[in-house]
């Protein structure tokens, strides 16, 4: 079973990885909150299957096809399940912020070569397929923000979240116009996206902000993890 039409193009344990590690990191960023914001078992888990699920779901709306997220029942089960798992690890992970970092990229990565790949199967162009890759990889943390009443971290200044997904899934698809082997592109596009991410934290890289074309610190939640200087 996969993800894709016309051909398998998302095996069910690769995007069931990207489910599943999106609820861990849900899970953790559910953890952070303190005081009167803090979260119940609820709210941990609806977070986690937002982060787990949203960006698939929003995917396969933009593509005009049966959200695939629906059609097993190991999709909730793991972001479910992850989700718990997540809470319980929360105390220990919370120390280790480059793992959290990582997890971040990667769960980016994930989602922005599985959108484009399925919509280069599905036979749309270049920018479009590029387009829902990136809007795929940051959808399910719009929802979580959304959800949650705070600013939508991808419309502030940040650690490039959007250029990242949008850098990867635009390799992937030039990769693929040129003849590489989709998965093959997928994953180069995963490594692209995993990769600027990670710089845009260490380097505290940020797009220039409206009106002072400045750069401040971005990724307060990566505190620990050394800043280059320029």
């Amino acid at each position: 079973m996969s993800a894709g039409t016309g051909g398998l193009v998302i095996p069910l344990w690769a995007d069931l990885t990207a489910v599943g590690l999106g609820g861990v990191q849900g899970a953790l960023f559910a953890s952070g909150f303190r005081g009167q914001r803090r979260l119940d078992l609820l709210g941990v888990v609806v977070i986690g299957i937002l982060i787990g699920m949203g960006g698939g779901l929003i995917r396969d709306l933009l593509l005009g096809v049966a959200p695939v997220t629906l059609h097993s029942d190991w999709y909730l089960i793991t972001a479910v399940a992850s989700s718990l798992a997540g809470m319980l690890l929360a105390r220990p992970l919370q120390r280790l912020n480059a793992v959290i970092v990582g997890l971040d990229a990667v769960v980016i990565g994930l989602f922005g070569a599985f959108g484009t790949s399925k919509a280069l199967v599905l036979g749309l162009p270049l920018v479009p397929a590029v387009f829902v890759g990136a809007v795929a990889a940051v959808g399910g943390g719009v929802l979580r923000d959304v959800i949650m009443g705070l600013p939508v971290a991808v419309m502030h200044v940040g650690s490039l979240y959007a250029v990242a997904a949008a850098g990867g899934s635009a390799v992937l698809a030039a990769l693929h116009a040129f003849g590489v082997a989709l998965p093959v592109a997928a994953v180069v596009g995963l490594v692209v996206t995993s990769v600027v991410r990670l710089l845009a934290v260490v380097f505290d890289l940020s797009l220039p902000e409206q009106r002072n074309l400045h750069r401040r610190r971005v990724a307060v939640e990566t505190g620990a993890i050394p800043v280059v200087r320029r």
